[in-house]
């Protein structure tokens, strides 16, 4: 598929959260691959430094040029910062971006009968509650602006199917294709595009903690008998965020192998 989309993305400016590690800093080299520009954010700061670094641009988020990748740090299940770290990749690049990619998220994983309140809503906060205040925030400044735009919502197969140990973390990920899919509904007239990714089980430091007779089950049960890569899931980031995708709105698209 890259050879298909190679420089497809050129005059995109692309927001990716969560872009410290695993599926957000595949999908920012696989963007800035295709030609987008990058602000890559993440709650840990040094990691999104570390991804523009390998980006090739320069780390700072003192008002790059034009064409350059910039790193920020946000905690986005915090309306205020969700707010601000819009504002920042406006002031940076002189428009908002064009393509958001909500791949922020974190697992607290107990079984129900023992899980904290605290940990449901770490989870919810983080997963759900995040992903609808960065979806929202650049919805607003897509709109106030008059321009297009392609958010992609990371979700998970979880979200449709459930999983042992996580009602926090399936209810987020099931959360966040509702709010897709009504955004969708409701952004449409404007130009504003929304899509949602579900990956099935990716090699990624989320899925490292998993015990490795747990991950040789999970293998057993994948018809194509091997985990996915983060790549695999950029792929399809890659194809919702241009416009060959351009008549796909309020999908849920599975890659789970």
């Amino acid at each position: 598929m890259a050879s298909q989309l190679q420089n497809r993305l050129r005059s995109a400016l692309a927001l990716v959260t969560g872009a410290g590690s695993g599926i957000g800093r595949a999908v920012s080299v696989r963007l800035a691959g295709e030609g987008a520009t990058v602000a890559a954010c993440d709650l840990d700061g040094a990691a999104a430094q570390e991804t523009v670094r390998l980006l090739g641009g320069p780390g700072n988020k003192e008002g790059p040029p034009r064409g350059n990748h910039a790193a920020f740090q946000a905690d986005v299940s915090e309306a205020r910062a969700a707010r601000r770290l819009l504002e920042q990749v406006q002031a940076c690049f002189s428009r908002p971006p064009s393509v958001v990619v909500s791949c922020a998220g974190i697992t607290q994983d107990e079984f129900l009968l023992h899980m904290s309140e605290d940990d449901w809503d770490k989870v919810i906060a983080v997963n759900l509650k995040g992903t609808f205040l960065v979806t929202q925030a650049a919805a607003q400044a897509l709109v106030s602006s008059g321009c297009r735009g392609s958010i992609i919502n990371i979700s998970s197969i979880t979200g449709k199917v459930g999983n042992m140990g996580q009602t926090n973390y399936v209810a987020s990920k099931a959360g966040v294709i509702g709010l897709t899919q009504t955004a969708a509904r409701e952004l449409g007239r404007h130009g504003i595009r929304c899509n949602s990714v579900l990956p099935g089980f990716i090699a990624t430091p989320m899925t490292q903690k998993v015990p490795q007779k747990v991950v040789d089950k999970i293998t057993e049960m994948i018809p194509m008998g091997y985990l996915g890569d983060p790549e695999d899931v950029a792929d399809v980031v890659a194809f919702l965020a241009s416009e060959d995708s351009g008549y796909i709105t309020g999908a849920s698209v599975e890659v789970t192998g």
